[in-house]
C-alpha cells in the first residue's frame, strides 16, 4: 500500500508569526512623533493613551485646554479631564498656575516624554515681556547732488558729530525718565478703619481659605468703609464676601473679595422716628342709677339695659 502525501507544508516559515499582529513598517522622514512604548502600551483607558499621543504631535503653543481637546475628540468633557488627570497622576502631564505682569493667572501645560523629565530652560518666563526693536531707518534713494569740496566735507563732519553726542546724551535722560515707574507706596493699617479691618479679620472664621495680609486688608479697608457707610452691618457684609465662593481656591482671595467690594451699594433711605399709635380712650367707671351695675359711659346715668327698658313702648 502506498504511503498517503498531502500538500501541507510541514510546519510554518520561521520568519512570519502564525498569530497576532504583523507590521509593515515604512519609514518616515518627515510629520512622526517619537513616542516611548512605556505610554504607547500604558495598561488602563484608551482615551488617556490617545489624549498623550496627540499632545505630543502638537507644536509647542497649540493650546490644550479641555475644550480645545474636545473639539478635536468626539469624548466628552468627563473623559477628557479624567484622561487629564490620569496623566497628570502619571507625571506625563504638569499644569502651572502663573500669574503675568498684568495682574492676569493664566495656566502653562508641560509635557513629558518620559515622567519626571525637566522642562527645557525658558528665559524669565514670568517676567515683562522684551521691548521691541528699534527699527532701522530706510534706506534715503539715492540722489544725483555735487560731491561737496574735500575741505568742506570735513569741516561738516566736525560739526555734525558733536550736535549727534548732545542729541544722544539728551535723548538717553528721557528714556530712562520714561521707562522707570515710581513704586507705589504700601498701604497701611495705622490709616485704614478700624471697623473694616477688624471685619476682614474675621473672615477666616467663617472660611479658612480668606486669609489675607496685612497690606492686602489695607487696600480692601477703603472699601469695606464705604460698605459700612451705606448702612449694612458687618454680619450682611460678611455674608456677601463669603457666599458661592470656588471650590478650588488656586489664587489669592484678595482678587475676588475686592471684586465683589468694587460696586458701592445704594445707601439705605433715611427713616424718621416711628409714630407712636393713639391709645384708645379709656370711659370712666360708673354706676347704674336703676340697676347699681357697674359700666362705662361718658355720660349717661343708667346702663344699656336699663336704656332699653326704658325705651320700651308701654302696653295696656
Amino acid at each position: 500500500m502506498a504511503d498517503s502525501q498531502s500538500n501541507a507544508p510541514l510546519r510554518a516559515d520561521a520568519g512570519v508569526p502564525t498569530s497576532g499582529v504583523i507590521h509593515v513598517r515604512t519609514r518616515l522622514t518627515a510629520d512622526f512623533t517619537v513616542i516611548s512604548n512605556a505610554l504607547a502600551q500604558r495598561r488602563g483607558s484608551a482615551v488617556t493613551v490617545g489624549v498623550a499621543t496627540y499632545i505630543s504631535s502638537l507644536p509647542t503653543g497649540t493650546p490644550v485646554s479641555i475644550t480645545a481637546l474636545c473639539a478635536h475628540f468626539d469624548e466628552g468633557e468627563i473623559l477628557i479631564s479624567r484622561a487629564l488627570r490620569e496623566l497628570e497622576a502619571a507625571g506625563y502631564l504638569e499644569r502651572r498656575c502663573e500669574r503675568t505682569p498684568t495682574g492676569q493667572v493664566r495656566t502653562r501645560t508641560f509635557f513629558y516624554d518620559v515622567p519626571g523629565g525637566k522642562p527645557d530652560p525658558d528665559p524669565d518666563p514670568s517676567g515683562p515681556p522684551k521691548p521691541p526693536r528699534p527699527r532701522r531707518p530706510r534706506k534715503q534713494p539715492a540722489t544725483a547732488t555735487p560731491a561737496p569740496a574735500p575741505g568742506a566735507a570735513r569741516d561738516t563732519a566736525e560739526t555734525l558729530a558733536p550736535a549727534e553726542e548732545k542729541t544722544d546724551q539728551a535723548a538717553e535722560p528721557e528714556t530712562q525718565t520714561g521707562t522707570e515707574s515710581k513704586p507705589e507706596a504700601p498701604a497701611s493699617l495705622t490709616d485704614a478703619d478700624p471697623r473694616a479691618i477688624a471685619l476682614l479679620a474675621g473672615l477666616r472664621r467663617v472660611d479658612p481659605r480668606l486669609i489675607l495680609s496685612e497690606r492686602e486688608a489695607a487696600r480692601l479697608a477703603p472699601a469695606v468703609t464705604r460698605w459700612l457707610t451705606t448702612g449694612l452691618l458687618p454680619a450682611q457684609i460678611t455674608d456677601h464676601l463669603t457666599a458661592r465662593l470656588p471650590a478650588d481656591l488656586l489664587v489669592r482671595p484678595v482678587g475676588i473679595l475686592a471684586y465683589r467690594l468694587k460696586e458701592t451699594p445704594l445707601t439705605a433711605p433715611a427713616t424718621g422716628s416711628p409714630e407712636t399709635p393713639e391709645r384708645p380712650v379709656v370711659l370712666k367707671m360708673r354706676n347704674c342709677d336703676g340697676c347699681d351695675r357697674g359700666f362705662r359711659s361718658a355720660g349717661h346715668s343708667h346702663c344699656r339695659d336699663c336704656r332699653s327698658q326704658n325705651q320700651l313702648p308701654a302696653t295696656g
